[in-house]
């Protein structure tokens, strides 16, 4: 794990981001330093390991006792595994442009043929197939938003992709355990979110007791990097809501 300054009064929040699929702690940029103010924010590593069981297990082995969780599109798979590991350690949970379901089988398929575009060298062909569908229409032609996916995804590299994508194939269907959530949460969406649209995020909303949901303007799949300011203030507003 990568962390901000750990050095913070008694009572501090401890927050564990955790970025999706090909993203770094870039993902967070924005959020980061207004986050930090609340306490040592750790960017989870999730690119060891090709099962959620695995990579969940990893991040509860180094992360604080007791910690609030936000979690991007695969993050948000891995939050909701972590709370299957570990419930009683996380006290505030953020879920952002995620599902609760697991892969259909040709979501699984579209997968499989893009790890063999990184297995063969292609990475940046995956980089550009997946970008329409990352953001909002109207980013669709934003050139220094593209070159973020597309650092992130090289930093991220190929071999970890594939490790990624697997973990991701293998998910289990996460709505039976909603119930089971039992901390704070706040279900966050991009009004154009095209992989896990708003539908998805009503889902988990509605599976999990009390759950905030938050639906975001002009955003797609990305919105920590799309709508920076709405999500930091969604998240400073719910982490520090008594």
């Amino acid at each position: 794990m990568r962390s901000a300054d750990s050095a913070r009064a008694p009572g501090a929040l401890p927050i564990v981001l955790i970025p999706g699929l090909l993203a770094t702690p870039r993902l967070y940029a924005e959020q980061i330093p207004a986050l930090w103010r609340l306490g040592p924010v750790t960017v989870a590593v999730h690119t060891l390991d090709d099962s959620l069981a695995a990579i969940a297990g990893r991040i509860l082995a180094t992360a604080p006792a007791r910690f609030a969780l936000a979690g991007l599109s695969m993050g948000g798979y891995l939050s909701l595994e972590i709370l299957r590991q570990a419930p009683e350690r996380v006290v505030r949970l953020a879920l952002l442009d995620t599902s609760a379901r697991p892969d259909a089988p040709e979501q699984s398929e579209q997968r499989r043929e893009l790890m063999d575009l990184a297995r063969r060298g292609r990475l940046d062909e995956v980089t550009e197939q997946l970008y329409p569908r990352l953001v909002h229409a109207r980013r669709r032609s934003d050139a220094a938003l593209r070159e973020v996916v597309r650092r992130m995804a090289r930093e991220v590299g190929a071999e970890a992709f594939i490790r990624q994508q697997a973990a991701i194939i293998g998910r289990p269907d996460s709505r039976p355990t909603l119930a089971a959530i039992l901390c704070p949460t706040l279900v966050l969406v991009g009004d154009g979110d095209l992989l896990t649209p708003p539908e998805r995020a009503e889902e988990i909303a509605a599976g999990i007791a009390g759950a905030q949901l938050r639906v975001v303007a002009d955003s797609g799949h990305l919105s920590t990097l799309e709508q920076p300011q709405a999500v930091t203030e969604a998240l400073l507003g719910f982490f520090t809501d008594s």
